[in-house]
């Protein structure tokens, strides 16, 4: 190749945009090398010292590998696995969907991109609210419009029918999460209900002859929802809705166990049969060894349930925690606002300093601004929500304790105060 000539790529490899989150962790990881104290809080990870995945889980994956599960699983997944995903979202889901109807993979991103692929032709039009998770680059990976529905503080950030209605006879795929995933907040009842009633009017339009509107369900932190708070699915509001919906779940969240891979979708039959098919081209199966060690596992749902309970509190603890801290500080004058834990690991806030002018005199006159003074002066590393498509002067964030300390509490709301106390 010719000195200073560019290789060339294809369009979609030139302008896809990279993770926002990862540059932003790139830069924490820089500082905290040169010795700085900072507390992390940004990644949807979890420290594997503070949420060790069960115990029970570990040895069945131990004993999965020595007993060599380590070919080829079923394209759909293990059978005795998806018999018992079946068994556990009818228990504790309140869902029937038998073995046939559920899809193992390794993981809900290629379950996300896969039920895009099955769904969404070129020029299609996706309809999702900011911010969210991904579904701008699902969107753009698959040729298709986007159109976007901006969440609101008065409604927790949780779209709305009204807001999904002008785009409702173009859609192609509703894509909706609950727990969602920056905010850490769910749908209410009404709210998920009106979206339901709109997709199926939608679809009795349509009739037999023209393709529907479909519902990506992302429910991948349904069971870490907190006490007070509902997790609402749309198949058990409106049985109707079974025709039509494609949910992403799977275990990463709710037994801290991101690096397993396994994830899981269930819908109707002929969306998963085309997604399997696509995922065999893709081969983004689980490891069989995880797969069974799971089937394993699940087989004592009474084990299971304990897990869930012990890790929500361990959540609940650390979000409100740090919720607390917020209220502290609002009580005190400062711009913070904090909405109050329902579910995930994600807690939303708001630092309202736009404006507001540094002892040294510099103005944070953009979200960037604030992000880094809050960074560098409050040790504090949280992700706006322009990184999840929302516009890039928000002034909310997402916070994720998956790392924190519950010791460490404390001392970030003090830190932040002290930030905080040093502007004008």
């Amino acid at each position: 190749m010719q000195k200073g000539k560019e290789l060339q790529v294809s369009k979609v490899a030139e302008n896809i945009i990279g993770s926002e989150i990862i540059k932003l962790a790139a830069e924490v990881k820089n500082l905290i090398a040169q010795g700085n104290k900072i507390y992390n809080l940004t990644i949807g990870d979890f420290d594997p010292q503070e949420f060790p995945i069960p115990k029970g889980f570990e040895e069945e994956i131990i004993k999965s590998y020595q007993a060599g599960n380590t070919n080829y699983p079923l394209g759909n997944g293990v059978l005795e696995l998806r018999e018992g995903i079946s068994n556990l979202l009818k228990t504790r889901g309140g869902v029937d969907y038998s073995a046939e109807e559920i899809l193992v993979v390794g993981g809900a991103r290629p379950i996300i991109y896969g039920v895009y692929s099955a769904i969404v032709d070129p020029g299609d039009t996706v309809v999702f609210s900011v911010p969210s998770w991904n579904n701008n680059h699902y969107t753009f990976l698959h040729h298709a419009k986007p159109y976007v529905v901006e969440g609101k503080p008065e409604d927790n950030f949780m779209p709305s029918a009204e807001g999904i209605r002008p785009a409702i006879k173009d859609a192609a795929l509703i894509a909706l999460c609950s727990p969602q995933n920056p905010t850490g907040t769910v749908f209410t009842k009404k709210g998920l209900e009106d979206i339901c009633d709109l997709i199926l009017e939608e679809n009795k339009r349509r009739g037999d002859n023209e393709k529907p509107v479909y519902l990506m369900y992302d429910q991948i932190y349904w069971e870490l929802t907190m006490e007070g708070t509902t997790h609402y699915n749309p198949v058990v509001l409106r049985p109707e809705m079974r025709d039509y919906t494609i949910f992403v779940d799977g275990l990463s969240k709710s037994l801290s166990a991101t690096g397993v891979r396994l994830g899981w979708c269930f819908g109707p039959q002929k969306v998963i049969d085309k997604m399997k098919s696509i995922n065999t081209h893709v081969g983004a199966w689980a490891a069989k060894a995880e797969q069974i060690a799971f089937a394993n596992y699940i087989k004592d749902l009474e084990s299971y349930s304990k897990f869930i309970e012990e890790q929500k509190q361990k959540i609940y603890t650390r979000l409100n925690g740090v919720y607390q801290g917020f209220e502290k500080l609002k009580e005190d004058g400062y711009p913070v606002f904090a909405i109050a834990p329902q579910a995930a690991i994600y807690l939303t806030i708001q630092l309202d300093l736009i404006g507001k002018t540094t002892a040294e005199g510099k103005v944070l006159a953009e979200t960037k601004d604030v992000t880094d003074y809050i960074l560098k002066e409050g040790k504090l590393a949280v992700v706006p929500f322009s990184s999840f498509g929302a516009d890039a002067n928000s002034t909310w964030y997402r916070l994720s304790i998956g790392t924190l300390k519950v010791e460490d509490i404390d001392d970030i709301i003090e830190c932040l105060r002290k930030a905080l106390g040093n502007l004008n």
